[in-house]
């Protein structure tokens, strides 16, 4: 009798449960056709009694992206225009002329030319005024107004008419054919100490994997017998080829990453599916907070297998999946579906995002949403806000005079000057004390407007001393003769950040991105110790079995809680 209760009383539960959800699930198709309507009736009412004409596709926009703004930051409609972009992130692949634009004040102009590609052939260089564009004036033209004319179809041309700085010839016009260009996503490599190949590695395109491996066979065919891949700054790209990038250095049938989300039916789980190219080189990821999605998958993966070094500071933190949508009229949406899993278990998103920076990176993380995993020789590692590196190695902060010289442009118009008035060089430039003296020269007899932090702070609180009719204000007129920039003394202070800016920007004048990149990798503090590291086998070794303890900085939530 009582087993017959029992199961009538849970065909009761089972009936009312089936019931409940039947009537959620009703409720909520109720709800959503109701809104609808609304909506619908919103528009046509609009449309019909609005005292000026509607731009009924600007507005439908609008209420898109403000829905989708309730959701997370990644779930986001793609419209016609959009899908041009789309379709370069994911493939590499567009039609245009290979350059970098910026705007100042109300003229667009060239920051970058890349090799060989149709800017280059056509003669247009760095620091180029845009004056027309097809005969159309430029002026107030925003990046993306000229963006969309300079890209197109391939094998088709436009006209464009530049100022030249410092040039005998100072307008010219070009005619410029547009070709398929597809972007380089390992753009640099080099061997550095003779024996320690270095990757820059820029996008998971659909040719990473492929480009990846050609490069670190070359790097060996030179003499690496370590690695460093270089993914800082990196935002992701394509699931599929991170997997395989892994693969390259993770034997066959290991899980890489699993997706978990609502629907289970679409939860998946990734692994190795081919032999190694190479197991035991020894490697060191460079990560930053630039380095997101599959960069995080591919640096995870390889903390949690201990299968190489994580080195810089932590990543951005995103582990969502999305999944593209079609919506119509060559639109989609872009939708998260679920969130990724790295071998230890853990999930790379940080779901806070009050906590962010204002580049979307991980801001702070509250202790609550920690918590401890372990690697698979029982090294611990954490979750909650992207890849924390084994060893941080913060980049030294420039000061305020050489942000204040990038943002106004200064180094900038100073390599324009240079390459339009010297010979190109048979190497690398190097910035001496002569050609510094130039620069200081140079930024002198500009327009440059500079005031210390120091200056400034001090500006304002003499306000708010004045302000308060304090009895003391006018002592601090002694104060302010002291702490009065002298520009030229502080130009030579910094000479040493400054020059490296210069020499960064001179070298893509002559020698393009490689030139540029040559130049950072051998002044860049990060890529000195991740040399220094893969050098002493010993404490690599250490690092990786656990019985040489991670950088302290990774033991910040212990230290907190203790």
């Amino acid at each position: 009798m009582k087993k017959i209760y029992i199961i009538n009383l849970f065909c009761v539960f089972l009936c009312t449960s089936t019931f409940t959800h039947a009537q959620e699930t009703d409720k909520a198709a109720f709800d959503l056709s109701k809104n609808l309507t609304i909506y619908h009736n919103i528009l046509k009412e609009l449309n019909l009694l609005y005292v000026d004409s509607l731009d009924n596709e600007k507005l439908i926009n609008k209420g898109i992206e403000s829905m989708l703004e309730e959701l997370d930051p990644y779930t986001i409609y793609l419209n016609e225009k959009d899908m041009v972009d789309f379709k370069t992130q994911t493939t590499g692949e567009y039609g245009g002329i290979g350059t970098l634009i910026g705007k100042r004040d109300e003229h667009v102009f060239i920051s970058q030319v890349y090799e060989g590609l149709p800017a280059d052939k056509a003669g247009l260089k760095a620091g180029d005024k845009i004056i027309s564009i097809n005969g159309e004036n430029t002026v107030g033209m925003d990046m993306q107004e000229a963006t969309d004319i300079m890209k197109g179809r391939p094998n088709t041309s436009f006209t464009m008419t530049v100022e030249r700085p410092y040039s005998d010839q100072k307008v010219q016009t070009f005619t410029i054919h547009r070709e398929k260009i597809q972007l380089d996503c390992v753009p640099y490599d080099t061997l550095l100490n003779n024996n320690v190949g270095y990757l820059l590695f820029t996008n998971f395109t659909n040719k990473a994997e492929q480009r990846v491996k050609e490069t670190v066979k070359k790097l060996k065919k030179e003499g690496a017998t370590s690695l460093i891949i270089d993914l800082r700054g990196n935002p992701g790209g394509l699931l599929d080829q991170a997997v395989k990038v892994v693969n390259l250095f993770i034997p066959k049938n290991e899980t890489v990453v699993a997706t978990k989300g609502r629907i289970s039916q679409w939860d998946r789980s990734y692994q190795t599916t081919k032999n190694a190219l190479d197991e035991e080189i020894p490697i060191v990821i460079l990560i930053n907070r630039g380095s997101a999605s599959a960069s995080e998958i591919v640096a995870g993966t390889i903390q949690d297998l201990d299968r190489g070094v994580i080195m810089g500071t932590h990543s951005f933190g995103k582990g969502l999946v999305q999944t593209t949508r079609e919506v119509g009229y060559n639109s989609k949406l872009k939708v998260t579906t679920s969130k990724y899993y790295i071998p230890s278990g853990r999930c790379i998103q940080a779901l806070d995002y009050t906590h962010r920076n204002d580049d979307g990176s991980v801001g702070h993380i509250p202790d609550s949403l920690i918590s401890a995993y372990k690697t698979r020789n029982g090294r611990t590692v954490y979750d909650g806000g992207g890849i924390m590196p084994d060893i941080k190695v913060e980049s030294e902060d420039f000061s305020n005079l050489t942000k204040q010289l990038s943002r106004t442009y200064q180094i900038f118009d100073f390599a324009t000057w240079y390459a339009n008035t010297q010979p190109k060089p048979s190497s690398l430039v190097t910035v001496d004390d002569n050609l510094f003296e130039k620069f200081v020269s140079f930024v002198d007899t500009s327009d440059f407007d500079y005031e210390s932090e120091s200056y400034s702070m001090l500006k304002k609180l003499k306000e708010a001393v004045a302000k308060e009719k304090h009895e003391h204000a006018p002592d601090l007129s002694a104060v302010e003769t002291l702490l009065k920039p002298k520009l030229n003394t502080d130009l030579w202070l910094y000479k040493d950040e400054i020059e490296d800016l210069i020499e960064f920007e001179i070298n893509k004048r002559f020698f393009y991105q490689k030139g540029g990149y040559a130049q950072a990798v051998h002044t860049d503090e990060t890529v000195e110790e991740a040399v220094e590291l893969l050098n002493d086998g010993e404490k690599y070794k250490g690092m990786l079995d656990g019985t040489i303890p991670v950088d302290s900085s990774i033991k910040q939530k212990q230290e907190k809680d203790d």
